[in-house]
């Protein structure tokens, strides 16, 4: 399940320092190349919550199967694709693979691991591989367009990929029977929800182009808001719902969602602002660029491996606060060295900083937002809450970068602006999080935890980590 994971997480980041590369070979300019991008992680985002139904009602080890086998097909497809829109096409696919496969692998894991210290053992390494994932995607792909070529970013997942079908196939338990009458999809609602997400990046995006026609960010953006309304009222009505709106009536769960969302648009944000800086602002190649990001890899696993015992006795509330301060200590970092215009070097702070919002803020919340799940809403849980940190990072993006980089809309420091606009999603996620309706409960002490694992199941866990960030 991790190796799925982490392979899917460096899907969402390995493409941004190729962009270069692929504009060049099939001579298309940084407009176009952004969907790329976003393409992918707007429609995995939009698709999560299909994935995590499929995985309810149709069995999470099929559903597993199918997902990853899509993803990996699509990856393949990608690396081949002779034409610049079919690679957009196959990014979309991706994205979709992803959608239908990470819930269900999610979902297995929750089941397999009960409430308390082991389960948030699990998910601090869940959440740890995917951060390596995205961080890692930078530093590989650097490595492999430099000495490879753009195309085996896609290329090198197949034979991992084919590993995990076959893992899925026999070590993965089959589900039981799910009757006939509930086999309904809800499609109306997978298409609003998606349609949601493009049409408000779209909009935002278009609004920093110069030469825009002046109705199209207006209509992109009422078309966002009536895709949300119809998403909503389509819920309402359907016998067989995506999401059932009585499952937002958990509200410490929806608070943890919204929570999630606005950390993960501060910390995509941050990855972007790092490669443009030292890319754009210093001149540094794809390689070295690749190569700076590494202490933000490696304090990753640090934190990995000391948020399990600080969840338990900190509290996962205190821990999202925590995530919070670091990731917004992480933004006035970038901005004071933007305006310093200081080298490369003096990001690596503002690296470990974010790679401690990761560890306390992401590891805190996904406890929170699976708790009291159980066998039949496990699925939906994790679709919504990969949804909810997959759709903000996306959206973060779209603000932040596509308001701060838009000479159109204003002329002072893009870095400082993006900063600021992060700021205050942090601050509102941050007060989201303080006003939670239930305390949040303590999964173990941190004695408790060290006693059950064992020092053993720890440093293997470790070792495997370190192994797959190497």
């Amino acid at each position: 399940m991790s190796m799925l994971q982490f392979f899917i997480a460096v899907d969402v980041t390995v493409v941004n320092i190729a962009l270069p590369s692929i504009g060049a070979d099939f001579g298309v300019d940084g407009h176009s190349l952004a969907w790329v991008v976003v393409g992918y992680t707007v429609t995995g985002g939009g698709m999560l919550m299909l994935g995590g139904r499929l995985g309810d009602l149709l069995g999470r080890r099929r559903v597993l199967v199918l997902g990853t086998g899509l993803f990996g097909v699509a990856s393949l497809l990608a690396g081949l694709a002779p034409t610049f829109g079919l690679l957009v096409v196959m990014r979309l696919l991706q994205g979709a693979g992803e959608a239908v496969a990470l819930p269900a692998a999610m979902a297995t894991i929750i089941l397999m691991f009960p409430e308390g210290p082991r389960r948030s053992r699990a998910l601090s390494v869940w959440a740890a591989v995917a951060s390596c994932g995205l961080v890692l995607g930078f530093v590989l792909s650097g490595v492999i367009t430099a000495h490879l070529g753009w195309r085996w970013i896609f290329l090198i997942s197949v034979p991992f990929i084919l590993v995990v079908l076959l893992a899925a196939v026999f070590l993965v338990d089959g589900d039981r029977p799910v009757a006939e009458d509930r086999r309904a999809l809800d499609l109306p609602g997978a298409l609003l929800l998606t349609a949601c997400p493009l049409l408000f990046t779209f909009g935002v995006v278009e609004a920093g182009e110069p030469g825009t026609s002046p109705w199209v960010v207006p209509a992109a953006l009422a078309g966002a808001v009536a895709a949300g309304i119809g998403f909503v009222r389509v819920e309402a009505r359907s016998r067989n719902p995506l999401v059932p709106l009585r499952f937002f009536a958990h509200r410490t769960r929806v608070a943890a969602n919204l929570a999630t969302m606005l950390l993960s648009g501060a910390l995509s944000t941050s990855f972007l602002l790092f490669t443009f800086y030292l890319q754009d602002r210093l001149g540094v190649g794809p390689l070295g660029a690749g190569l700076t990001m590494l202490p933000l890899a490696v304090s990753l696993i640090v934190f990995s491996m000391l948020v399990p015992r600080l969840l338990g006795r900190w509290g996962a509330r205190a821990c999202v606060l925590a995530g919070m301060g670091f990731t917004a200590a992480a933004m006035a970092t970038i901005a004071l060295v933007s305006v310093s215009s200081a080298g490369g070097v003096a990001l690596v702070p503002a690296m470990l900083l974010i790679s401690a919002g990761m560890g306390f803020g992401i590891v805190g919340l996904q406890y929170v937002a699976v708790t009291g799940v159980t066998e039949d809403d496990a699925g939906i849980a994790s679709g919504v809450q990969r949804a909810a940190d997959q759709l903000g990072g996306a959206a973060g993006v779209a603000v932040c970068v596509g308001v701060g980089f838009a000479p159109t809309l204003h002329s002072f420091d893009p870095f400082v602006v993006a900063t600021l606009l992060t700021g205050v999603g942090l601050v509102t996620g941050a007060v989201v999080a303080w006003r939670m309706p239930a305390p949040l409960p303590a999964p173990a002490a941190g004695a408790d935890l060290r006693e059950e694992a064992g020092a053993d199941l720890r440093e293997q866990a470790g070792a495997d980590l370190r192994e797959q960030a190497g």
